[in-house]
């Protein structure tokens, strides 16, 4: 894809989702990166009608550091992988008020060394919270950027650090979220809506049409 291709489908995106930002619901830092990591094949509404409850009742590190397993996972089991996840964010609690005084970092270094903390979750965090350029790489965005042509690789650490040479770094997190919501809305994994994408022209995936 060139320049001008770039150029295009960055303005397409921004005509038509102008004002994105992350669909799980959080009112810290703590609580969106606890959301994260339990959205791993998991829906974003999912997740926010299990948060709900777990942070009405563990709302803080500290709060879910001190909980018991068994307590964790009947809360978040409808999430999936429940046991693991379980495990995963007591332990961040844990290691953030151990290492971090209870405070989420902004490093990627030192959030990727968190349980449970990969660098999508990572780079959520440091965009969502942080307002950091990041490129968050989901199935949506290793999708939608291999069907235009962005990327052949389908390694995610692969694609961001590739996406991250060809876009502009003012667009990382908006692109991220866009891609999301274009997933959702057009580009369907199993039933793309190529007949009335705007991003037709430049696309070049086999399937369209």
């Amino acid at each position: 894809m060139n320049k001008a291709d770039i150029t295009f489908l960055l303005r397409t995106l921004k005509d038509r989702y102008p004002d994105v930002k992350t669909q799980l619901v959080h009112k810290t830092p703590f609580q969106l990166l606890t959301a994260t990591i339990l959205s791993a094949q998991c829906t974003d509404r999912q997740v926010n009608l299990v948060t709900q409850k777990l942070f009405a009742r563990f709302p803080d590190p500290a709060a879910l550091a001190q909980a018991s397993l068994a307590d964790i996972k009947m809360l978040i089991y409808s999430t999936g992988f429940y046991n693991n996840k379980a495990k995963n964010i007591k332990a961040c609690a844990l290691a953030l008020l151990e290492r971090h005084n209870g405070q989420v970092p902004h490093d990627l270094d030192l959030l990727v060394k968190l349980p449970g903390v990969g660098r999508k979750t990572a780079n959520v965090v440091r965009s969502a919270v942080f307002g950091l350029p990041a490129i968050v790489v989901d199935t949506h965005v290793l999708r939608i950027s291999g069907r235009l042509g962005l990327t052949k690789s389908r390694d995610p650490v692969k694609v961001e650090f590739g996406l991250m040479k060809i876009i502009p770094e003012s667009a990382w997190s908006d692109l991220s979220l866009q891609f999301i919501y274009f997933g959702r809305e057009i580009c369907d994994a199993r039933k793309p809506l190529c007949s009335t994408c705007p991003l037709f022209d430049i696309c070049v995936f086999p399937g369209k049409g």
